[in-house]
């Protein structure tokens, strides 16, 4: 069956993120929003997720009806496309650019972090398998890893060699985020 929500796209999304103030940006809504679908744990809904992105005293005021359905319909848009993403195993970090600066990978290094924080949806008491559990942990370990990544960008005065620890990074994060969408969600979809 096909969903009447439709994604309008990352530039519109990002300014519908940006009118209500939302401190995350789109990649870290994209990854929480794919830690949400990949997560075991049957009480997680779209909207825990959406609140988590606003801090508790600075949720949107939605006035209308209207608007209230337009705000969830948007936001269950980008959650349908990240479903689709992880039914086909595509969820990845979002590229970089080709940039050589100091600041851009400095940068890079901390939305990285912040897109993986969170990433299996806050909860610790999850029944899964050691192996699982060690492999989300290491999500935790490579967020810390870019955030130190970030601190040495800043001292550093010869940055390839930190660049490259970034790219393989992503590289690593990827591979991981890939593993456990096949070995664990996508079998639970065909359930």
């Amino acid at each position: 069956m096909q969903s009447e929500n439709v994604y309008i796209g990352d530039d519109k999304f990002q300014r519908f993120l940006d009118h209500y103030n939302c401190p995350a940006p789109l990649g870290v809504v994209k990854l929480r929003f794919a830690g949400a679908v990949c997560s075991p744990n049957p009480n997680l809904r779209p909207t825990d997720v959406i609140a988590s992105l606003f801090a508790e005293n600075l949720q949107p005021r939605l006035t209308t009806k209207n608007e209230a359905e337009l705000f969830f319909k948007f936001f269950m848009g980008l959650w349908d496309e990240i479903f689709e993403q992880v039914r086909h195993n595509e969820v990845r970090l979002p590229p970089y650019l080709p940039e050589t600066s100091r600041e851009y990978w400095r940068e890079l290094c901390r939305r990285r972090s912040e897109q993986l924080e969170g990433f299996w949806g806050g909860r610790s008491d999850l029944k899964i398998s050691a192996g699982l559990a060690e492999l989300i942990d290491s999500l935790s370990d490579l967020a810390a890893l870019y955030l130190t990544l970030a601190g040495r960008l800043e001292k550093e005065t010869n940055i390839e060699n930190l660049i490259a620890a970034v790219k393989n990074t992503d590289k690593t994060v990827n591979r991981a985020i890939s593993f456990i969408i096949e070995n664990t969600v996508l079998p639970r979809m065909t359930e």
